[in-house]
């Protein structure tokens, strides 16, 4: 066996053998690893994917129906359901955020409904994850804790254990035989993840791999890794906050809109039953001045969160513009909607905008709250605590409709919101929900029915 020297690419895993300034697949510039690869045979299997011949799909066994439960409803809703047999998941996160946390408890939950899972970590020692499983209260003999970092040993221990489920944390220190390469190096990356891939299709294993995030916010190795899995998650939020949010990328048996919401507790990861309800804790029955709810649409999900806006005479010579939550450029937009408008010259003040929770949000149905909010710490006018606005705004100031109207209104009937201004479009439901109805279709009716 002969090494060869090549070059990958760190953002699309392109291959060359010289060296390139600028990336053939991406077109990104200085992102070339030298790399030492080995020459040696792949093995191939004919037995994966129903046999050595072409089947007609009708004749394929579906897998729908066969999904298993994690034991967490939130993992289930992004993962569109449950785990599905044979299926590679990978779970990406800033260190320290609770991946290993997270895949420990499922794993807990799982071996407690009696199937076997073995949990392979190359970062810590049997002891450490059992002070872990100590700590989350998880005793489950179905649970086998297993250190080590060669895929090859991996794979014999999966054949004598025969588990349904493979927890792998991380796959940046695993190691194939072949490579000669060191853990964590892209083709390392690569090539085992490609035989976690044929492991999971042979055995109907569902896998999960822990990823690292780099500072950049990529799963560390390239990008074609993710084009390889079943499944990408991302765990996000602040060290300083309790609140943690699992957002699917790329799902190949779901929607990729559904979020789940966890609070870090000193025993571990709780699921929020009513996210709505936690982002709202601190804004019921307060009246400030920049602060307003709006409904949003995260999947299949309506919430509730709080807008704040902090407008402010500026010291330096250009006003400054701040976000947190919300886009940087949609926000700069809205302001210059209201100077235009409205004849709010915000032009000499700083602004500031932040969604409280640490919630992202990115769908335009939060104009007209961002709108508000500004507004509202401009002229130092209260908004009531018990009014929710919705609604996307246009460069001529005109409200345009949005989507799962009633779902959003049915929310916030059900947290005691008395009003609504919603744009002016088709199918707005009845009066049905206990909550008053107002529509709008220009920024200065809904500026009219919001400051009262």
């Amino acid at each position: 066996m002969s090494a060869k020297t090549r070059y990958f690419c760190n953002v699309c895993g392109h291959i060359t053998s010289r060296w390139l300034g600028r990336c053939a697949g991406c077109g990104e510039w200085n992102t070339y690893i030298e790399e030492v690869v080995s020459r040696g045979t792949v093995k191939r299997n004919n037995e994966a994917g129903g046999g050595n011949r072409p089947l007609p799909v009708t004749e394929v066994e579906p897998v729908e129906g066969e999904r298993c439960s994690t034991g967490m409803a939130e993992l289930d809703r992004v993962l569109g359901g449950g785990l599905v047999p044979g299926s590679l998941v990978l779970l990406g996160g800033d260190p320290g955020i609770g991946k290993s946390t997270l895949l420990l408890q499922v794993a807990g939950l799982v071996g407690a409904t009696g199937k076997k899972v073995l949990y392979v970590s190359g970062e810590e020692s049997t002891r450490q994850i059992r002070l872990r499983a100590d700590r989350l209260e998880i005793s489950c003999p179905k649970l086998f804790a297993y250190t080590e970092t060669d895929l090859q040993i991996i794979e014999e221990q999966v054949g004598l254990v025969d588990p349904s489920l493979l927890v792998i944390d991380s796959i940046q220190t695993m190691c194939g035989p072949d490579m000669a390469s060191a853990a964590g190096s892209v083709s390392q990356v690569r090539e085992c993840t490609a035989r976690l891939m044929r492991l999971a299709k042979e055995r109907s294993l569902s896998i999960f791999v822990i990823g690292h995030v780099t500072k950049e916010g990529m799963i560390a190795g390239p990008r074609v890794m993710e084009h390889m899995v079943d499944v990408v998650l991302y765990f996000e939020g602040e060290r300083n906050q309790s609140l943690r949010i699992l957002r699917g990328v790329k799902n190949r048996f779901g929607s990729t809109n559904e979020i789940g919401i966890y609070e870090m507790s000193g025993c571990g990861l709780r699921e929020v039953v009513n996210p709505s309800s936690f982002f709202l804790d601190e804004h019921a029955g307060r009246d400030v001045a920049g602060a307003v709810v709006v409904p949003v649409i995260e999947g299949t999900r309506p919430l509730l969160v709080e807008i704040q806006s902090l407008v402010c005479p500026t010291s330096f010579g250009v006003p400054r513009r701040m976000t947190a939550g919300v886009d940087h450029n949609r926000t700069a937009l809205i302001i210059a909607v209201l100077e235009k408008r409205l004849g709010l010259m915000m032009g000499n003040c700083d602004a500031y905008v932040n969604v409280v929770g640490g919630v992202k949000i990115d769908e335009p149905a939060a104009d007209l709250g961002v709108a508000a909010a500004l507004a509202s710490s401009f002229r130092e006018r209260v908004i009531d605590s018990k009014t929710a606005v919705m609604g996307e705004l246009g460069l001529t100031g005109e409200l345009r409709p949005v989507t799962a109207l009633d779902k959003r209104i049915r929310e916030a009937a059900r947290l005691g919101f008395k009003r609504c201004i919603v744009p002016h479009q088709k199918n707005i439901p009845d009066d049905v929900f206990n909550i008053k109805i107002l529509e709008a279709k220009t920024l200065v009716d809904a500026f009219d029915h919001i400051f009262i």
